[in-house]
């Protein structure tokens, strides 16, 4: 456009200075009569000049937007992922980093030196209905299997089982962290396939609600700076007041990294207090307005600090994605965590109930087993009662195993399970190649194991058992694990995580409930 430009400017000098052609009147006017410019078109012609200023301005910030965004390497995720479309609805895996880089150490304290860490992690799910979303937080300290991740020289990790779920963010020890195997991690641990992931470390949360004119929170007790440092040697002066308040930059990041001194003192407590800040960051830009005037000052800070997938990496995609939340009801959108509970020191996945939310998830059903595919159908797992002959199998959708090869084991205590198991396989049309038990006969969920390239022949088989969960083992071959869930719903646990009796729906917080309720585990809260 500016090569074009420049070429005109001088063409039309030389036409002016030209001498008058033969014929022509004296002094170079030409016989056409110029038309008055009435005030209408006046108007129009003002208008249309405003409107290509505003839109070249617009151009602008879009083109600063796009050169502030960076964007992690899309070739470390895993070549064995769950199917594209497995639900109608969006995924979106949001990771709080705490790399003290690019002065990030100035408002978190520690090292500049030192390795990204993942401080704060969830799965947002917005349902295909774009009326509904889900926000389950994963706790750091969970202990998970992170599968092959891809190092900075371009090799690839092994399998690690029982290993922190925030350790999947440091793997290669970088200053940037590695987005990609946490994603891979989020992947392998729901059967979920995330469509995007954003890293916002400490500056870009504080320029965001700086941007926004801060945020309403609410303290169950008076924090001192010594609950935000347990190494202090002193209490310290008083940082907050107990009760409501409204907090930004600095102040807001002090906020959601408290741990100690409320509650259990836990980082599983400091959740809940994380989930009702962003509960009322969510209620301030709701009350603004979701528009493309308001969302350019948030995503001019954000930008700044933030680092996306290569599928989300330019300014349009990212407005795009913020402005389909806009129909979301913040009653409608619900915040909980990964089912868990303690083992040791960590945390541990607490089975039946997360294979549950998975299941409901694909389905687009929410936690209050509502209907949000957006198709008006119903997508619940039907019960035992309604379910076939065949071994009591419970899904009414039908299910294709020709060409794939199961083996069937009984990881409970309970006879005769894995043949059930299998008849169900075979009315679908899968071949049994052997049943048994396992050599672990204490598993409460059923589990599909499969070999490398297998992911796709295991996600048919899960659709068999709604609720199973999927693992990456070695070798070629997709076995079955049979779980107590199974055999206690006579062979239908149910993918409704809120039909049979989990604390998920119980535990879930709405972006609009009270402010000051529900802000830790243990006393205090």
């Amino acid at each position: 456009m500016t090569t074009t430009s420049d070429q005109a400017i001088p063409s039309r000098r030389r036409r002016r200075e030209a001498p008058p052609r033969r014929g022509a009147p004296r002094g170079g006017r030409t016989t056409r009569r110029r038309r008055k410019r009435g005030p209408l078109r006046t108007v129009l012609l003002v208008a249309l000049s405003l409107t290509v200023l505003g839109t070249a301005g617009l151009g602008w910030i879009y083109l600063k937007l796009n050169g502030d965004i960076e964007t992690f390497d899309g070739a470390g995720l895993s070549k064995n992922r769950p199917a594209s479309g497995s639900s109608k609805g969006e995924n979106v895996l949001v990771i709080g980093s705490d790399a003290r880089t690019d002065g990030n150490s100035a408002l978190g304290g520690g090292s500049k030196d030192d390795i990204g860490r993942s401080d704060t992690a969830f799965l947002l799910h917005v349902y295909a209905d774009h009326r509904h979303a889900i926000a389950v937080s994963i706790p750091r300290d969970t202990l998970v299997t992170i599968p092959p991740c891809r190092l900075p020289d371009g090799t690839w990790t092994g399998t690690r089982t029982d290993t922190m779920f925030n350790a999947a963010f440091s793997v290669g020890q970088t200053e940037a962290g590695n987005p990609a195997c946490t994603q891979n991690t989020v992947e392998e641990l729901t059967g979920l396939r995330v469509d995007h992931t954003v890293v916002v470390d400490f500056k870009g949360f504080a320029a965001l609600t700086d941007v926004v004119g801060g945020v309403q929170v609410c303290l169950p007790q008076d924090i001192y700076q010594g609950d935000l440092n347990p190494n202090r040697a002193t209490k310290g002066e008083r940082i907050f007041e107990k009760g409501e308040q409204n907090v930004s930059g600095q102040k807001a990041l002090d906020y959601v990294r408290i741990r100690h001194g409320i509650g259990d003192g836990s980082d599983i407590g400091r959740i809940k207090r994380q989930q009702a800040f962003v509960s009322s960051l969510l209620k301030k830009i709701k009350s603004d307005g979701l528009t493309p005037t308001k969302l350019l000052p948030l995503a001019t800070a954000a930008t700044k600090s933030m680092t996306v997938d290569p599928g989300l990496g330019t300014a349009d995609k990212l407005m795009a994605f913020a402005m389909s939340l806009k129909d979301v009801d913040l009653h409608d959108t619900k915040f909980v965590t990964v089912p868990w509970r303690y083992q040791g020191s960590r945390v541990a996945i607490a089975e039946p109930d997360a294979s549950g939310l998975w299941a409901a998830l694909k389905a687009d059903r929410t936690v209050d087993g509502e209907d949000a595919s957006g198709g008006g159908r119903d997508t619940a797992t039907p019960s035992a009662s309604g379910s076939p002959e065949a071994g009591g199998e419970a899904s009414a959708v039908a299910v294709d195993g020709d060409g794939i090869d199961v083996a069937v084991y009984n990881g409970t205590t309970t006879n005769g399970l894995a043949s059930e198991a299998s008849a169900a396989l075979t009315a679908h049309g899968f071949t049994v190649t052997g049943t048994g038990n396992a050599s672990d006969r204490q598993h409460t969920t059923t589990v599909v194991q499969y070999g490398a390239g297998l992911r796709s022949q295991a996600e048919t088989v899960a659709r068999v058992f709604p609720g199973a969960r999927l693992e990456s083992i070695g070798g070629s071959t997709v076995n079955v694990v049979v779980g107590t869930a199974y055999a206690a719903a006579g062979g239908s646990p149910s993918a409704d995580p809120s039909a049979d009796g989990s604390s998920v729906a119980a535990d879930a917080r709405s972006a609009d409930d009270d402010l000051c309720a529900d802000l830790s585990y243990g006393s205090g809260g």
